[in-house]
């Protein structure tokens, strides 16, 4: 990938790259879901937090740092679309228009994703984020290949197209206009209610059966997704979006994800009665899983907010893992092995039968595809494309 600047993220505007920062106190941060920045494995060098007193414990009071705020860098991307063979996932192409998720879900399975950038899975996952401005042009290219073969493409499948920063760059809407031009079918999974701003392209988009969206719900306890999910829109707002999606005939669905135990496990029957009730025609789930630095990110999360149930938590994840915190096998590392995660398939079996679920998933047509003309360039303001005339 190349970006348009060689450090897009001044020193002055972010926290300093990951520290080790096992030797100080976790603590929250106000609207932020990982407490600090973590090592990364790319790391080539290695700190140490050290107290200094002015965290609190002496006479005067406990400081609290300001604020961080949301930078975000441009990148240009030679090619847009991602593929993948694992059997675990329905799909085997995806589109992530932006790097980061400000979201900041303490959870998130793409977290690691950032070391590759040289930041830290931390709070620079949540606080300094890249777009990629040319998404729709490189999308475009793509599907014009003459080898190109359709099939349902995930939008957002690593970090979410409906983040905050959406409702300025707009590349996810722009993505959709070219799906819907050409007859492309998509699938969305996403937690931002700024979804419902392009009900007008979903409803054309479901009535040729091109599009199913998923409104993740991860537990309709609000206090619980503030510190979970600080910045992904409230558990009602979504149920909102579901509610709103399927008045405008949007095959809608729900995803439980993750099932985090003593967390938000107790959620699971509340969560999937809420969202029939709103809308939902399909529900599918997974379990929590920690891999590379989403563990630490997760366990000082625990720590800054459950201390008490931490050990509890972390002993039923080696349950559900083999004894390990993580498992990367296929088969087994979306929905775990074991006593506990029998428990929790079968919960959600009965939940979705007694509900009224008609599927897990919603069926999409491939066969309307039509390649995109290779001749069309956008307009220099970048509002509408243009044919070339030569």
């Amino acid at each position: 990938m190349v970006s348009d600047f060689s450090d897009p993220f001044p020193s002055d505007d972010v926290p300093a790259v990951p520290d080790d920062e096992a030797a100080a106190p976790a603590a929250a941060r106000r609207g932020r879901g990982a407490v600090g920045n973590v090592a990364h494995r790319f790391d080539t060098d290695s700190r140490r937090a050290i107290d200094d007193g002015w965290q609190g414990g002496g006479p005067e009071p406990e400081f609290e740092p300001p604020p961080l705020r949301t930078t975000v860098a441009v990148e240009r991307a030679r090619r847009i679309m991602s593929r993948n063979d694992s059997p675990d996932i329905p799909f085997d192409r995806s589109i992530n228009p932006y790097r980061g998720c400000e979201h900041g879900c303490v959870y998130c399975f793409a977290r690691p994703t950032h070391a590759y950038l040289g930041l830290s899975p931390g709070l620079d996952f949540e606080t300094r984020l890249v777009a990629k401005a040319n998404a729709v042009e490189a999308l475009r290219a793509e599907l014009s290949r003459p080898g190109y073969r359709v099939d349902v493409l995930s939008l957002g499948a690593a970090t979410d197209v409906y983040q905050p920063i959406e409702r300025e760059w707009k590349l996810t809407r722009g993505l959709l206009e070219l799906l819907l031009e050409t007859g492309h079918p998509l699938s969305i999974v996403t937690k931002g209610a700024t979804v419902e701003r392009d009900l007008d392209l979903f409803a054309r988009l479901a009535a040729r059966r091109l599009l199913a969206v998923y409104l993740t719900i991860t537990t309709l306890d609000a206090a619980v997704a503030r510190k979970l999910e600080p910045r992904a829109a409230a558990p009602w707002r979504r149920l909102e979006a579901i509610r709103a999606l399927s008045a405008a005939g949007v095959p809608v669905g729900v995803s439980v994800a993750p099932v985090i135990p003593f967390i938000t496990d107790d959620q699971l029957e509340r969560v999937l009665e809420a969202a029939r009730e709103a809308g939902a025609q399909a529900a599918f789930y997974t379990v929590l899983r920690l891999p590379w630095e989403v563990e630490p990110v997760f366990t000082n999360w625990l720590e800054a907010h459950y201390p008490d149930r931490k050990a509890r938590v972390m002993h039923c994840i080696e349950s559900l893992r083999g004894g390990r915190h993580n498992d990367p096998r296929f088969g087994t590392r979306m929905r775990g092995e074991g006593i506990w995660a029998d428990l929790i398939r079968q919960r959600f079996a009965r939940a979705v039968r007694a509900a009224g679920y008609s599927q897990q998933r919603i069926e999409l047509d491939t066969t309307q595809f039509v390649p995109p003309r290779r001749d069309v360039k956008r307009r220099a303001d970048g509002d509408a494309p243009q044919l070339a005339l030569f």
